[in-house]
């Protein structure tokens, strides 16, 4: 089989539009892709992409999923067929072997990884809101950058006390063993004894693009100048610096709906920006820029806008990533701040017009950007301006695309003031070099690719229970709240009256509650096994994203939620019957989930009452099988009883 990691790298890196576009023609239509649907006739296109969500869906036959699922469908071949497929387009060696003891162990380290982490935000987030030392040291910090308390929530922004055990003790106190806890990277072992690693540190959460928590950067409270401003998690199997950006999660559907994204250097550029009103901006949290980075934001956009600020230092330090970045064939643009700014505080003083205006008069194409940069250095020196040129044709020659290269080289002649035809040579030479030594090296490197029987299959689970049509239209509009708002807080338990806090609960576990309460499960199998997850993940205290589902390997699932998730019906139908004009997000989003459970409960329990009530009319029935019905139905009319009122014991938040 294929290891997990192997696949997770496989679905990380497939563009959804880049492989679907290998097969049909797309063309963008706001957000999303429109084409003509590979599996059906049809003269109107119906057939709809989404780079958001990394899914497809045609609204002519139906069909929907994601990346390998329609590779699967188009090319008919089996799930690992289709992997193969992807790994091969994307240069990702795979290794297909057997899981051993080895692999199992580490998939579960990875696992108890990420419940740590998660926990350890929920703590961090608890430090910076419920204790003393939190609010006036963390707290305050935030508000004095001028951040919202809808941006520090939005970015889940923590606080580590100045008490150098005090997270280590309650992670231990928890249950979580040491080996894990330092392993997570939130804690070092020295002699024996555990230290956080974060003590008196603000935090800034790093999430993957499906929304789980893998790492923290965290900025000092100390004035002392021998400690690091910044600190970042140390690598672990949840953690890889050089393939995750700050704010990605956040930012990918405003990146992908804009068609543009900005990228900036540090954890405030991002809050700044985004509370800016520009929220298509990620960070590369101090580090250099790597290929894996470019290529997540080449999934939503083939735009990007680098900011600089006016440190000439910085800004050399900066170029040498930027040719990655052309040579994927992305459009760069650069702005460059006034001197003595940076994103954080430009953001800060600038409305979002001013910003955005800003913005739009000042970015200029890099390839421009680096040419008078550098010209200005030569200044008439011939041996500068000849290192100068080659330096810039090295730039131009990382781009592929032959008719941009020659743009780029006629507008260079004109700001160089050299012929056109000796800049093409000098790029050509440089190109033939550059292919020549790739290839010598694929020549002396050793390939290995072990394969696996062509007969090794992926069983896709298909729904075998005939559903009453009311029922499942309701089920997937419940799981359909689940998914994309399962995070979402909006319920209060008071506990006031009871002599205890009060309790808030998620759109997941008010959803979980009720329907366990009543042991009313879904009937669908794709969605019971949904719904499932959910109740396993929030056990754990894990939160998902709707990237876990529409990127998930099982294809019943991610096929059953890509069809839920279409670019056509993301709002559930009971939240659009509110009046938007009248009632805050958060309150619409409550009354819509009470509506559906509601709802649902109400249909389920009138099926079971006209069952029961049918089988009650059998003459043949024994005495106990008619008092056993007969508990059933009183049951079910209590119940009724109890959803024929709103629930009040919750508020909205």
């Amino acid at each position: 089989m294929i290891d997990r990691t192997t696949i997770d790298r496989i679905y990380e890196r497939a563009d959804i539009v880049d492989v679907i576009g290998e097969f049909i023609t797309l063309k963008k239509r706001g957000a999303n892709y429109l084409g003509h649907c590979p599996f059906h006739d049809e003269r109107t296109p119906s057939f709809t992409v989404s780079p958001a969500k990394s899914i497809f869906k045609c609204f002519g036959c139906g069909k929907s999923g994601n990346a390998v699922g329609f590779v699967m469908e188009h090319e008919s071949i089996s799930y690992v067929e289709a992997l193969r497929f992807l790994a091969k387009k994307y240069h990702i060696e795979i290794e297909e072997t057997a899981p051993n003891p080895e692999q199992i162990q580490q998939q579960n380290r990875r696992e108890a990884l990420q419940v740590i982490t998660n926990w350890a935000s929920g703590w961090f987030k608890e430090q910076l809101h419920k204790t003393s030392e939190g609010k006036n040291v963390g707290l305050s910090y935030f508000r004095e950058r001028g951040f919202t308390d809808s941006i520090i929530e939005r970015f889940s922004l923590g606080y580590s006390p100045s008490n150098r055990s005090a997270f280590s003790k309650a992670a231990i106190a928890k249950g979580y063993k040491t080996d894990i806890v330092v392993e997570s990277g939130l804690s070092v072992d020295r002699n024996g004894s555990l230290f956080d690693r974060f003590a008196d540190r603000v935090l800034f959460p790093i999430q993957s693009i499906t929304g789980q928590v893998i790492g923290f950067g965290g900025r000092t409270m100390q004035k002392e100048k021998n400690i690091a401003k910044y600190l970042n998690s140390p690598e672990t199997l949840l953690y890889n610096k050089s393939r995750v950006l700050y704010g990605m999660y956040q930012a990918r559907k405003s990146i992908s709906t804009s068609d543009k994204c900005f990228l900036v250097e540090g954890y405030t550029d991002v809050l700044s920006m985004y509370q800016a009103g520009i929220e298509n901006v990620v960070a590369s949290s101090g580090t250099s820029l790597t290929v894996d980075q470019i290529r997540l934001i080449k999934r939503f956009t083939p735009n990007l806008t680098v900011f600089y600020d006016g440190d000439a230092a910085g800004i050399k330090a900066s170029l040498r990533g930027i040719d990655m970045i052309l040579s994927e064939e992305m459009n760069v643009k650069v702005c460059l701040l006034p001197e003595g700014e940076d994103p954080d505080s430009f953001a800060r003083k600038h409305s979002t017009e001013k910003l955005t205006q800003f913005i739009k008069e000042n970015e200029t194409d890099f390839v421009r950007f680096k040419t008078t940069l550098m010209l200005g250095e030569a200044k008439g020196d011939p041996i500068k301006k000849a290192a100068l040129v080659n330096d810039i044709l090295a730039t131009i020659a990382c781009i592929p695309n032959m008719v941009s290269r020659s743009i780029y080289l006629k507008e260079c002649s004109q700001m160089l003031e050299m012929p056109e035809d000796i800049l093409y040579k000098a790029t050509s030479k440089i190109i033939n070099d550059k292919l020549e030594k790739e290839q010598k090296q694929q020549f002396y490197s050793k390939q290995r690719s072990e394969s696996i029987p062509d007969n090794t299959t992926v069983p896709i689970e298909e729904s075998v229970v005939t559903l009453n049509n009311d029922i499942l239209i309701t089920e997937t509009e419940l799981i359909k709240l689940l998914i994309e708002y399962g995070d979402h807080t909006v319920f209060m338990v008071p506990g006031a009256d009871k002599g205890c806090e009060d309790a808030f609960l998620t759109v997941s576990e008010f959803i979980i509650e009720e329907l366990e309460r009543d042991e009313l499960f879904p009937m669908d199998a794709s969605l019971h096994k949904i719904f499932q997850i959910y109740c396993d993940s929030n056990q754990k205290g894990i939160q998902l994203s709707s990237f876990y589902f529409t990127q998930n390997p099982d294809l019943a699932i991610s096929s059953k939620v890509a069809e839920m998730l279409a670019p056509e019906h993301t709002l559930s139908r009971l939240w659009e019957q509110n009046n938007p004009n009248e009632d805050s997000e958060e309150v619409r989003l409550s009354q819509a989930v009470q509506k559906v459970v509601n709802e649902y409960k109400w249909r389920r329990l009138k099926e079971m009452q006209n069952i029961l009530t049918k089988k009650l009319s059998d003459s043949q029935m024994t005495d106990d099988e008619i008092s056993t019905l007969m508990v059933k139905l009183d049951r079910i009319n209590k119940i009724k009883t109890q959803l024929s009122s709103e629930l009040g014991s919750r508020s909205i938040l």
